[in-house]
């Protein structure tokens, strides 16, 4: 079984690209009113900020639905994807810039009745694989955006040594920032909790 420890919020003033795969296999968990859930993460995607990255909401600067990328390391950065699910992303780097990490894949390891409450007639794999399932499962509202990941209600533990992973293209996203140049999607090979790939049929690599 693999070690898990609390980490410090310095630990995620890291890169994004650097921090994303050190979080596979991080235990995040999540109270509400009608119980707690518990996944295990096993597919995530790194986001850097303004100027630096085409497939980042940071890209072309601060706005009112990106506010919280730009502030404290470890809080939620929670949006809306399409007006339909709630995507949730870890901070990175110190105060003042703007990067996270998207959380896309897991599978539930504790509160599983809850979690099939919330998500009714899902096969068990399917409960949080992928990033508005993830969402749905742990019952994250919206308005759980910037909430401390640190602190109650939420629970976050990482694997004491990183796991081993692969990594290739980010899943679902146009232009170049979902393209070759941006091998920034990271998973645990052969886990249940892995969503499927998908390219946009938008995303540009710069070779053409």
């Amino acid at each position: 079984m693999t070690q898990l420890i609390t980490p410090d919020r310095s630990f995620f003033e890291q890169d994004p690209v650097q921090l994303a795969p050190l979080l596979l296999g991080a235990v995040l968990s999540y109270r509400s009113s009608d119980g707690e859930v518990a996944i295990r993460l096993s597919e995530v995607e790194a986001y850097r900020g303004v100027g630096e990255d085409p497939g980042s909401h940071a890209f072309r600067g601060r706005t009112p639905r990106n506010a919280v990328m730009f502030g404290e390391p470890a809080h939620l950065y929670a949006y809306f994807s399409y007006g339909v699910h709630v995507c949730l992303n870890i901070v990175a780097r110190p105060a003042g810039t703007s990067s996270a990490v998207l959380l896309r894949g897991a599978t539930v390891v504790a509160g599983i009745d809850v979690a099939r409450r919330r998500r009714p007639g899902v096969n068990d794999r399917d409960l949080a694989r992928g990033p508005g399932r993830l969402a749905k499962a742990l019952g994250v509202p919206l308005d759980a955006d910037g909430s401390d990941l640190l602190a109650a209600p939420f629970g976050l533990r990482l694997p004491a040594t990183p796991l081993h992973h692969v990594n290739g293209p980010r899943t679902g996203v146009n232009g170049a920032g979902g393209g070759s140049a941006y091998p920034w999607r990271f998973w645990l090979p052969g886990d249940e909790g892995v969503s499927p790939y998908r390219r946009h049929a938008g995303a540009v690599d710069p070779t053409g």
